[in-house]
Protein backbone atom coordinates (compact mmCIF):
# COMPACT_ATOMS: atom_id res chain seq x y z
CA UNK A 1 0.00 0.00 0.00
CA UNK A 2 1.60 3.41 -0.98
CA UNK A 3 0.75 6.37 0.81
CA UNK A 4 -0.82 9.39 -0.45
CA UNK A 5 1.15 12.20 1.29
CA UNK A 6 4.62 12.72 3.10
CA UNK A 7 5.31 15.65 4.91
CA UNK A 8 5.06 16.59 8.76
CA UNK A 9 3.29 17.42 11.87
CA UNK A 10 4.36 21.08 12.79
CA UNK A 11 3.24 21.91 16.86
CA UNK A 12 5.65 24.78 18.52
CA UNK A 13 9.45 24.38 16.97
CA UNK A 14 9.04 20.57 16.67
CA UNK A 15 8.73 18.29 13.49
CA UNK A 16 7.16 15.06 12.86
CA UNK A 17 8.06 13.43 9.77
CA UNK A 18 4.48 11.48 8.44
CA UNK A 19 2.94 9.56 5.79
CA UNK A 20 -0.19 9.49 5.30
CA UNK A 21 -2.64 6.40 4.31
CA UNK A 22 -6.44 6.64 3.45
CA UNK A 23 -7.89 4.30 6.76
CA UNK A 24 -11.50 3.19 4.87
CA UNK A 25 -11.37 0.99 1.77
CA UNK A 26 -15.60 1.34 0.28
CA UNK A 27 -16.73 -1.90 -0.45
CA UNK A 28 -19.48 -0.43 -2.29
CA UNK A 29 -20.39 -2.93 -5.48
CA UNK A 30 -20.19 -0.98 -8.59
CA UNK A 31 -22.92 -1.59 -11.22
CA UNK A 32 -22.67 -0.29 -14.74
CA UNK A 33 -25.17 1.39 -17.03
CA UNK A 34 -25.23 -0.89 -20.08
CA UNK A 35 -27.16 -0.05 -23.41
CA UNK A 36 -29.90 -3.29 -23.12
CA UNK A 37 -29.59 -4.26 -26.64
CA UNK A 38 -26.10 -5.40 -26.86
CA UNK A 39 -24.63 -5.30 -23.40
CA UNK A 40 -22.14 -2.06 -23.74
CA UNK A 41 -21.56 0.24 -21.18
CA UNK A 42 -22.98 3.51 -21.84
CA UNK A 43 -20.18 6.97 -22.42
CA UNK A 44 -20.95 9.60 -20.82
CA UNK A 45 -19.36 12.89 -23.50
CA UNK A 46 -19.02 16.38 -22.62
CA UNK A 47 -21.67 17.43 -24.94
CA UNK A 48 -22.90 21.43 -25.80
CA UNK A 49 -26.73 21.40 -26.02
CA UNK A 50 -26.69 24.66 -27.81
CA UNK A 51 -23.89 24.12 -30.44
CA UNK A 52 -25.11 20.45 -30.58
CA UNK A 53 -21.28 19.23 -30.34
CA UNK A 54 -19.21 17.25 -28.53
CA UNK A 55 -16.96 19.78 -26.62
CA UNK A 56 -12.98 18.81 -26.76
CA UNK A 57 -10.54 19.79 -23.15
CA UNK A 58 -9.55 22.76 -24.63
CA UNK A 59 -13.20 24.52 -25.36
CA UNK A 60 -14.25 23.67 -21.60
CA UNK A 61 -13.87 26.62 -19.01
CA UNK A 62 -15.00 26.92 -15.71
CA UNK A 63 -17.67 29.40 -14.32
CA UNK A 64 -19.58 30.24 -11.71
CA UNK A 65 -23.32 30.87 -11.48
CA UNK A 66 -24.08 34.36 -9.60
CA UNK A 67 -27.71 34.02 -11.19
CA UNK A 68 -29.91 31.97 -13.26
CA UNK A 69 -28.13 31.79 -16.17
CA UNK A 70 -25.33 33.75 -15.71
CA UNK A 71 -21.43 32.79 -15.48
CA UNK A 72 -18.36 34.39 -14.19
CA UNK A 73 -15.61 32.77 -15.93
CA UNK A 74 -12.42 31.98 -14.46
CA UNK A 75 -9.08 31.17 -15.80
CA UNK A 76 -6.39 29.36 -14.25
CA UNK A 77 -4.23 32.92 -13.61
CA UNK A 78 -7.23 33.38 -11.82
CA UNK A 79 -6.99 30.72 -9.49
CA UNK A 80 -3.21 30.45 -8.99
CA UNK A 81 -3.78 33.67 -7.39
CA UNK A 82 -5.19 32.84 -4.80
CA UNK A 83 -3.11 32.16 -1.67
CA UNK A 84 -2.78 28.92 -0.72
CA UNK A 85 -0.83 27.00 2.02
CA UNK A 86 1.21 24.57 -0.09
CA UNK A 87 4.04 23.10 2.37
CA UNK A 88 3.81 19.67 3.23
CA UNK A 89 3.06 20.72 6.60
CA UNK A 90 -0.02 19.35 9.42
CA UNK A 91 0.02 22.66 11.30
CA UNK A 92 -1.54 21.92 14.95
CA UNK A 93 -3.40 25.24 16.06
CA UNK A 94 -5.12 23.60 19.49
CA UNK A 95 -5.26 20.60 21.93
CA UNK A 96 -8.52 20.11 23.15
CA UNK A 97 -10.95 17.31 24.52
CA UNK A 98 -12.41 15.17 22.11
CA UNK A 99 -15.92 15.31 23.52
CA UNK A 100 -15.71 19.19 22.54
CA UNK A 101 -16.03 18.02 18.43
CA UNK A 102 -19.56 17.01 17.39
CA UNK A 103 -18.94 14.27 15.39
CA UNK A 104 -21.10 15.93 12.21
CA UNK A 105 -17.82 17.95 11.66
CA UNK A 106 -15.88 14.45 10.76
CA UNK A 107 -15.14 13.54 6.62
CA UNK A 108 -12.58 11.18 6.14
CA UNK A 109 -10.11 9.32 8.41
CA UNK A 110 -6.69 8.51 7.71
CA UNK A 111 -3.66 6.86 9.33
CA UNK A 112 -0.43 8.74 10.64
CA UNK A 113 2.86 7.10 10.84
CA UNK A 114 6.37 8.12 11.14
CA UNK A 115 8.40 8.88 8.22
CA UNK A 116 12.08 8.26 8.21
CA UNK A 117 13.89 9.33 10.66
CA UNK A 118 10.40 10.43 12.96
CA UNK A 119 10.03 7.88 14.67
CA UNK A 120 11.14 9.20 18.77
CA UNK A 121 9.51 12.56 17.66
CA UNK A 122 5.92 10.55 16.33
CA UNK A 123 6.31 8.35 19.27
CA UNK A 124 6.72 11.59 21.80
CA UNK A 125 3.53 13.39 20.40
CA UNK A 126 1.30 10.45 20.35
CA UNK A 127 2.15 9.79 24.50
CA UNK A 128 1.74 13.46 25.12
CA UNK A 129 -2.00 13.70 23.72
CA UNK A 130 -2.62 10.30 25.06
CA UNK A 131 -1.03 11.25 28.60
CA UNK A 132 -3.03 14.68 28.21
CA UNK A 133 -6.39 12.83 26.65
CA UNK A 134 -6.18 16.00 23.94
CA UNK A 135 -6.99 15.90 20.31
CA UNK A 136 -5.22 18.18 17.92
CA UNK A 137 -7.10 20.80 15.85
CA UNK A 138 -4.83 20.84 12.72
CA UNK A 139 -4.89 22.47 9.50
CA UNK A 140 -3.60 20.48 6.16
CA UNK A 141 -3.41 20.65 2.22
CA UNK A 142 -4.59 17.90 0.36
CA UNK A 143 -4.95 17.55 -3.28
CA UNK A 144 -4.91 21.33 -3.18
CA UNK A 145 -7.51 21.61 -0.60
CA UNK A 146 -7.11 23.07 2.24
CA UNK A 147 -8.95 21.35 5.39
CA UNK A 148 -9.27 21.37 8.92
CA UNK A 149 -8.39 18.49 10.64
CA UNK A 150 -7.91 16.84 13.77
CA UNK A 151 -5.81 14.21 15.03
CA UNK A 152 -6.31 11.62 17.73
CA UNK A 153 -3.94 8.81 19.53
CA UNK A 154 -5.29 5.33 18.82
CA UNK A 155 -3.49 2.21 19.53
CA UNK A 156 -0.04 2.46 18.71
CA UNK A 157 -0.19 5.33 16.09
CA UNK A 158 -1.91 8.81 15.03
CA UNK A 159 -5.06 9.01 13.04
CA UNK A 160 -6.03 11.79 11.14
CA UNK A 161 -9.80 13.07 10.54
CA UNK A 162 -10.22 15.46 7.93
CA UNK A 163 -13.26 18.08 9.06
CA UNK A 164 -16.04 20.28 7.58
CA UNK A 165 -15.81 23.97 8.15
CA UNK A 166 -18.94 25.29 10.27
CA UNK A 167 -20.25 26.96 7.45
CA UNK A 168 -20.73 23.56 5.82
CA UNK A 169 -22.32 21.96 8.64
CA UNK A 170 -26.46 22.66 8.51
CA UNK A 171 -27.61 23.29 12.04
CA UNK A 172 -30.82 21.31 13.06
CA UNK A 173 -32.63 24.47 13.32
CA UNK A 174 -32.96 24.85 9.68
CA UNK A 175 -35.09 22.00 10.06
CA UNK A 176 -39.27 23.01 10.57
CA UNK A 177 -39.86 19.01 11.29
CA UNK A 178 -38.17 19.46 13.98
CA UNK A 179 -40.21 22.77 15.81
CA UNK A 180 -43.05 20.73 17.42
CA UNK A 181 -43.88 19.95 20.92
CA UNK A 182 -45.12 16.76 22.99
CA UNK A 183 -45.44 15.39 26.63
CA UNK A 184 -44.30 12.82 27.21
CA UNK A 185 -45.59 10.70 30.49
CA UNK A 186 -43.20 9.69 33.27
CA UNK A 187 -43.96 5.95 32.89
CA UNK A 188 -42.97 6.09 29.06
CA UNK A 189 -39.91 7.56 29.59
CA UNK A 190 -38.74 5.26 32.74
CA UNK A 191 -39.89 2.10 30.24
CA UNK A 192 -37.57 3.46 27.04
CA UNK A 193 -35.04 3.90 29.32
CA UNK A 194 -35.06 0.33 30.37
CA UNK A 195 -35.82 -0.69 27.34
CA UNK A 196 -32.43 0.96 26.30
CA UNK A 197 -30.41 -0.39 29.05
CA UNK A 198 -31.61 -4.05 27.85
CA UNK A 199 -30.24 -3.67 24.59
CA UNK A 200 -27.01 -1.48 25.95
CA UNK A 201 -23.89 -3.78 24.89
CA UNK A 202 -20.03 -3.44 24.20
CA UNK A 203 -19.35 -2.03 20.77
CA UNK A 204 -17.76 -4.88 18.59
CA UNK A 205 -18.03 -3.60 15.04
CA UNK A 206 -17.40 -7.24 14.05
CA UNK A 207 -21.11 -8.52 14.99
CA UNK A 208 -22.55 -6.06 11.94
CA UNK A 209 -22.56 -6.88 8.85
CA UNK A 210 -23.64 -5.01 5.84
CA UNK A 211 -27.31 -7.24 4.75
CA UNK A 212 -27.28 -5.72 1.27
CA UNK A 213 -23.51 -5.98 -0.34
CA UNK A 214 -24.33 -9.72 0.67
CA UNK A 215 -27.44 -9.83 -0.72
CA UNK A 216 -26.18 -8.35 -4.01
CA UNK A 217 -23.43 -10.80 -4.05
CA UNK A 218 -25.50 -13.63 -4.16
CA UNK A 219 -27.82 -12.22 -6.54
CA UNK A 220 -24.20 -11.73 -8.75
CA UNK A 221 -22.93 -15.11 -8.11
CA UNK A 222 -26.40 -17.00 -8.72
CA UNK A 223 -26.52 -14.98 -12.27
CA UNK A 224 -23.32 -15.35 -13.02
CA UNK A 225 -23.98 -19.28 -12.51
CA UNK A 226 -27.15 -19.08 -14.59
CA UNK A 227 -29.46 -19.59 -11.97
CA UNK A 228 -32.59 -18.34 -10.95
CA UNK A 229 -32.50 -15.95 -8.75
CA UNK A 230 -34.66 -16.00 -5.26
CA UNK A 231 -35.75 -12.78 -4.14
CA UNK A 232 -37.04 -12.81 -0.81
CA UNK A 233 -40.81 -11.23 -0.28
CA UNK A 234 -40.76 -8.10 1.70
CA UNK A 235 -42.12 -8.46 5.21
CA UNK A 236 -45.44 -6.59 5.66
CA UNK A 237 -45.88 -3.54 7.41
CA UNK A 238 -47.30 -4.13 10.73
CA UNK A 239 -50.00 -2.49 12.35
CA UNK A 240 -49.31 0.78 14.52
CA UNK A 241 -49.50 -0.49 18.25
CA UNK A 242 -50.10 1.16 21.30
CA UNK A 243 -47.01 2.76 22.25
CA UNK A 244 -46.61 1.24 26.24
CA UNK A 245 -47.65 -1.78 25.12
CA UNK A 246 -44.83 -1.80 22.35
CA UNK A 247 -42.35 -0.79 24.75
CA UNK A 248 -43.61 -3.32 27.02
CA UNK A 249 -42.79 -6.36 24.01
CA UNK A 250 -39.87 -5.14 23.34
CA UNK A 251 -38.43 -5.20 26.43
CA UNK A 252 -39.27 -8.85 26.97
CA UNK A 253 -38.03 -9.54 23.81
CA UNK A 254 -34.93 -7.54 24.67
CA UNK A 255 -34.78 -9.89 27.84
CA UNK A 256 -35.30 -13.42 26.03
CA UNK A 257 -33.08 -12.37 23.49
CA UNK A 258 -30.09 -11.67 25.97
CA UNK A 259 -30.70 -14.93 28.00
CA UNK A 260 -30.18 -16.60 25.04
CA UNK A 261 -26.73 -15.05 23.89
CA UNK A 262 -25.80 -15.34 27.73
CA UNK A 263 -26.38 -19.02 27.29
CA UNK A 264 -25.01 -19.35 23.92
CA UNK A 265 -21.56 -18.16 25.49
CA UNK A 266 -21.80 -20.46 28.38
CA UNK A 267 -22.16 -23.26 25.72
CA UNK A 268 -19.18 -22.07 23.83
CA UNK A 269 -17.01 -22.28 26.87
CA UNK A 270 -15.03 -25.37 27.60
CA UNK A 271 -15.88 -27.77 30.44
CA UNK A 272 -13.77 -29.20 32.88
CA UNK A 273 -13.71 -32.30 33.84
CA UNK A 274 -14.08 -34.13 37.19
CA UNK A 275 -11.02 -35.64 38.83
CA UNK A 276 -11.64 -39.18 39.40
CA UNK A 277 -9.89 -40.34 42.56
Amino acid sequence: MRPLWKGAISFGLVNVPVKLYKAIESSDIKLNYLHSKCRTPIQYRKYCPSCQVEVPPEEIVRGYEYEKGKYVIFKEEDLEGIPRETTRSINILDFVDLEEIDPIYYDRAYYLVPAEMGHKAYALLRRAMEATGKIAVARVTLRSRESLAVIRAAGKGLVMHTMFYPREVRTAEQLPELNFDVKLHENEVKMAVTLINNLAARFEPEKYTDAYRQALLEIIEAKVAGEEVAVPARPAAGKVVDLMEALKASIELAKKEKAAGAGDEEAKKPRRRRKTS
